[in-house]
């Protein structure tokens, strides 16, 4: 589970959607920082896929050109070596022109670890997987990563997965969510189970309730017309932030092999309780940003950005979820997440009951819950919220404050992005962090009824200005339970 700085096998590694934001932004820098920090062997291939007229030097002109951006500090000697790991050729899925010599260049190396990773929309996984079976690219060490979401809902997830799985079976099938390979997450187990501390007290007992936040303050910019289709609940809440619910929810594992902590996840999963057109005005909340001030400067509101007035896409959700099992039952969990907020920021709080009686003269303030908070972005680290003295003469004075780790102050070491250690799990055939095709079938079996029910009732989501929290009905959500948002700032 940990980062390995082992060498990988040799492999060739096929980015279909080459040239787009994910493969440029994210996918090309880590695996640069992994071939920089040794793991990458020499003799391994990158090759990006994509429509566009490009030749490998015209392909790796813009990568360098990209990874400069993002680094400007990389050696200019080590990042010539990288870039002659990379080629590039135009393809079409849907047509079959330039297949032949794709299969004849990926055949150069038939002991290479195959890795196809799919940067596309959904619409295009079943075409290209087609066409990988059809040359006999899915034999041997080959391996398909899928990115989110796997499709929009129950029905359209599970054909395909029929479709994909037709070509690669389940060993072979990743499906990626790169919320799981943050550093944070990671040190979720740790914290847990490496701690006699924590997991005695991590249920119902002691455990007042659960926030997951996943909150950004950009627009939907260059992703509007996948996210008007997708929306806030298809596009974070089914994917990420349940498989962050699951990490912090799921009963002990008997190992941190694969299938040990997928089948702990999967239970979380199958207990939540059912939202759906009974509860769901209660239980849920959306909503969509209108103009506002964000960052320190003015923006559109959604229906601008988008250029449709009418559009229902919800770009903010917030629910309060529960969990029917001994460990978690009558403890909510609180979700929202949402773009145009005041700050970037995902992070997991979980809130301990209040001491059952206080000793205290209510003049030396007021005892506070613990919290323990984990901060997956930015700065990633850990903060456990107590209780103490405030030092000093002058009688017993009570104060609320952190113990706070940052991983790049206490290991004194940046933090790589999530996609580095994923892409190298990917390539050691290790599927502990990736979502099963049962994980994926469960979570939109709990979605689809929440999804239906917005449809059902015909209710806008609620405006809220770019810049704030959201629509007030999220604040009223928790509050009228006794709660309040966490915020880091008290």
């Amino acid at each position: 589970m940990t980062a390995s700085s082992q060498v990988v096998e040799l492999f060739d590694l096929v980015i279909f959607g080459g040239t787009g934001d994910l493969a440029v932004r994210k996918l090309l820098p880590a695996l640069f920082h992994r071939f920089a920090d040794g793991q990458i062997p020499a003799g391994s291939r990158i090759i990006g896929i994509a429509r566009e007229a490009l030749d490998d030097d015209g392909y790796r002109a813009l990568l360098r050109k990209a990874l400069v951006a993002s680094d400007g500090s990389l050696g200019a000697e080590q990042l010539d070596t990288f870039l002659q790991l990379v080629a590039y050729r135009p393809l079409d899925a849907r047509k079959a022109d330039g297949w032949d010599d794709f299969a004849a260049l990926i055949g150069e190396h038939p002991d290479h670890v195959r890795v196809f990773y799919l940067s596309t929309s959904p619409e295009l996984f079943v075409d290209i997987c087609a066409r990988l079976g059809q040359y006999g690219l899915n034999q041997g060490a080959s391996r398909v990563v899928l990115e989110k979401p796997v499709g929009r809902d129950l029905a359209s997830a599970n054909q395909i997965n029929d479709d994909v799985g037709r070509v690669f079976d389940e060993s072979q099938t990743f499906r990626i969510d790169h919320y799981l390979g943050k550093e944070t997450v990671q040190n979720l187990l740790a914290l847990r189970f490496g701690n006699a501390l924590f997991e005695p007290l991590w249920n119902a007992g002691h455990i007042d309730h659960v926030q997951i936040t996943v909150a950004e303050t950009i627009g939907v910019g260059h992703r509007a017309a996948y996210y008007d289709r997708a929306g806030a609940l298809r596009d974070m809440l089914q994917n990420h932030m349940l498989q962050l619910l699951c990490m912090v929810a799921m009963e002990p594992p008997s190992s941190l092999s694969p299938d040990a902590v997928r089948d702990e996840k999967l239970k979380v999963l199958r207990a939540l309780k059912p939202i759906d057109d009974s509860n769901a005005a209660q239980l849920t909340v959306r909503g969509q940003y209108r103009a506002g001030v964000a960052e320190g400067a003015s923006v559109p509101g959604y229906p601008d950005e988008l250029g449709n007035a009418k559009s229902n896409t919800e770009t903010f959700v917030a629910l309060k979820a529960e969990i029917a099992n001994w460990r978690w039952a009558g403890v909510p969990f609180y979700l929202r997440t949402g773009k145009r907020l005041p700050n970037r920021v995902s992070e997991i709080v979980v809130v301990f009951k209040a001491v059952p009686h206080s000793i205290f003269d209510p003049s030396t303030g007021s005892l506070a819950q613990n919290r323990l908070v984990l901060r997956l972005q930015p700065d990633e680290g850990v903060k456990l919220w107590l209780t103490i003295k405030h030092p000093g003469p002058g009688g017993l004075r009570l104060r609320h404050v952190p113990l706070d780790m940052s991983f790049a102050e206490a290991f004194g070491v940046q933090q790589r992005d999530a996609y580095e250690r994923l892409l190298l799990d990917v390539v050691r055939g290790n599927p502990t962090l990736f979502m099963r095709r049962d994980e994926v079938e469960a979570a939109w079996r709990w979605a689809d009824p929440i999804l239906a029910a917005w449809g059902a009732s015909g209710v806008p989501p609620k405006p809220y200005a770019a810049g704030s929290w959201g629509p007030s009905a999220a604040v009223a959500l928790i509050e009228r339970d006794g709660r309040t948002w966490h915020d880091d700032s008290e």
